[in-house]
């Protein structure tokens, strides 16, 4: 049996120069083939125009060039368009573009399920595969944003790592698509438009402040009782609030960037007085601002939205106490691509076959 190709992205700017020097080519091919691969986005050998037919033969028979491609392409009412990628292995995951106004946010993926159970996320419910490479994660938003540009005649803008997955427990790849996306050399996003999204993994928050990460945090945090968490976000029994208060307190004094704190409205389970006295209190550790998120509905989980009352109720509460409040309304909810839906279909077609 043949060992499998190195995938060509994973070499460096050098690494690809050697290579050129050894099969006789020169230098500065290295630096085209380089910006075909992150600059341009390309996604095969074939589509690197200024490089010889022979040179790219050349290319494929050293290399892989493991990009996703497009599987399949869904359009809510709201224009928000939901997209399912196959890898270069079969599996398949999901991304979103987000419209609002000029504001064009992907929503990406970072592993191929999850294994945090989370008990109101679609995602939750289906196994973990594996981590997604860090250039599988760059290839959602480079598709992403020529599908931005295509439907919308705009630029992606921002970038949420807010789909499949526990970006925090794919570490080192969530740091180097960051990487690529942000470089100069890469799609030059500028990192204040990348946020991460955690469930709360203290040990690898602390690491983000010593890496000293030019992105923004996001918190899931949802309650700010350990006993109500613990039954929504089983992750939680690992890792308590008192360690995420630590770990986000260390994270904002390595950084000074204010967190996000994501908190999905579950109506008469983490939306009364209590929790958002509990969460106000919470608040007090570092600086935040709010995201209060509609929850959507998913198969067989008995959670319902709290609803714009009592949605608006905890919102007032909260801003009493000087504190920076948004209300998130469901976006691609008619397509399965609202938070927490992600991979909602996916879930039904395994349920399905069996």
């Amino acid at each position: 049996m043949n060992p499998r190709r190195n995938n060509i992205r994973t070499l460096s700017l050098t690494e690809l120069e050697t290579f050129f020097h050894s099969i006789g080519a020169e230098k500065f091919r290295a630096r085209q083939v380089y910006e075909w691969l992150w600059k341009k986005a390309a996604r095969s050998f074939d589509q690197m125009t200024n490089i010889s037919v022979e040179t790219r033969a050349k290319l494929s028979e050293s290399f892989t060039l493991d990009s996703i491609t497009l599987n399949t392409t869904q359009k809510s009412e709201d224009g928000t368009i939901k997209m399912s990628f196959r890898l270069f292995d079969g599996h398949i995951i999901e991304g979103v573009l987000i419209p609002s106004g000029t504001r064009m946010t992907a929503c990406i993926s970072s592993q191929v399920g999850c294994n945090l159970a989370c008990k109101f996320c679609a995602t939750g419910m289906i196994r973990y595969i594996r981590n997604l490479n860090f250039d599988e994660i760059f290839d959602q938003v480079a598709i992403i944003a020529e599908t931005a540009r295509h439907e919308y005649n705009l630029p992606l803008s921002h970038i949420v790592y807010m789909g499949m997955g526990e970006p925090m427990l794919n570490y080192q790849n969530v740091l180097k698509s960051a990487e690529r996306i942000s470089a100069p050399d890469g799609l030059a996003m500028s990192p204040q438009r990348i946020t991460v999204s955690t469930v709360g993994v203290a040990p690898m928050i602390r690491q983000l402040g010593n890496d000293k990460v030019k992105f923004h945090l996001a918190l899931s945090l949802h309650s700010a009782i350990n006993e109500k968490r613990n039954q929504i976000v089983p992750y939680n029994l690992r890792n308590s609030l008192g360690d995420l208060i630590e770990a986000v307190k260390y994270f904002h004094q390595q950084t000074r960037t204010r967190i996000t704190l994501e908190y999905v409205m579950l109506k008469g389970f983490n939306d009364t007085m209590e929790d958002a006295k509990a969460l106000a209190e919470f608040c007090k550790n570092f600086p935040v601002k709010i995201n209060l998120i509609q929850y959507n509905p998913v198969e067989n989980v008995p959670y319902e939205d709290s609803g714009l009352e009592r949605t608006e109720a905890f919102k007032a509460f909260l801003e009493k106490k000087n504190l920076v409040v948004n209300i998130r309304r469901s976006r691609g909810k008619d397509i399965d691509a609202a938070c927490g839906q992600l991979a909602n279909k996916i879930l039904k077609q395994n349920q399905e076959n069996k």
